[in-house]
């Protein structure tokens, strides 16, 4: 129902598997999602995180702090969004793909930027 609804709103990040096929996301223990994540409680979060679009990021701190600063400390940019750090963020270039729709690739940017949506205290 999830997949073929409008429940999971417009704010989520779609992944694929090696197939170009669209994951199906269960929370059931063996989901082919899931899997990728389980070796590590601090990854699955920030994977979570992006996929929900529920982080640390510009926007984020612009709906709920308005009054602070949001804009990306490396380039300026003016509002920090999910799609600039996959994509264009300077801070997050230490691993390079255009695939990072991809579940493997996506996996491979957060391993490599233990920072990108990450609450400052969860970094480890």
């Amino acid at each position: 129902m999830f997949q073929v609804s409008d429940l999971k709103g417009n704010q989520f990040l779609d992944l694929v598997d090696r197939d170009n096929n669209l994951l199906e996301l269960s929370y059931i223990k063996g989901s082919p999602w899931l899997q990728n994540f389980s070796h590590s409680n601090s990854l699955c979060v920030r994977a979570t995180r992006a996929i929900t679009n529920h982080a640390p990021i510009g926007e984020y701190r612009l709906r709920f702090f308005p009054n602070k600063e949001f804009k990306c400390l490396y380039d300026q940019y003016p509002i920090k969004s999910r799609q600039y750090i996959l994509y264009e963020c300077k801070r997050f270039n230490k691993y390079w793909n255009s695939q990072r729709n991809s579940i493997t690739h996506f996996v491979m940017f957060l391993e490599r930027n233990h920072n990108a949506f990450a609450f400052s205290n969860d970094i480890t």
